[in-house]
């Protein structure tokens, strides 16, 4: 389990990207963050831009925004897609804006949680 969401979002979700930013064009999708609690924050994952890039904030127009608790959050990160259908399925997990978006989340939470090189 990482250690925080603040950490996966403002630490290791940067680093992958700085590390392998070929990866982000593979999701090539804007994804805003709204997670609540203790650990919980606002960040946005753009990985349309070049260099794609994962920041504190609304910083630009998202195409998906996911709003979760960071409990849930840490566990469908944990977890991968199976964890995300689970959360989204009993209301814990809300997804606005392009569903379709939902299928690349994974790919992102993979990226973060990789162990760094």
């Amino acid at each position: 389990m990482p250690s925080s969401v603040k950490d996966f979002f403002d630490r290791r979700v940067p680093e992958a990207l700085r590390q392998h930013p070929e990866k982000a064009k593979e999701v090539s999708a804007v994804f805003l963050f709204n997670i609540t609690g203790a650990d919980g924050g606002t960040w946005t994952a753009d990985l349309v831009s070049s260099p794609p890039s994962c920041r504190p904030g609304c910083i630009s127009q998202p195409q998906c925004t996911i709003e979760a608790k960071d409990e849930d959050l840490r566990n469908m990160i944990d977890g991968g897609a199976q964890a995300a259908v689970q959360l989204f399925l009993s209301g814990k997990l809300k997804i606005t804006g392009d569903p379709m978006l939902i299928t690349r989340l994974s790919r992102l939470l993979q990226m973060g949680n990789a162990p760094a090189i």
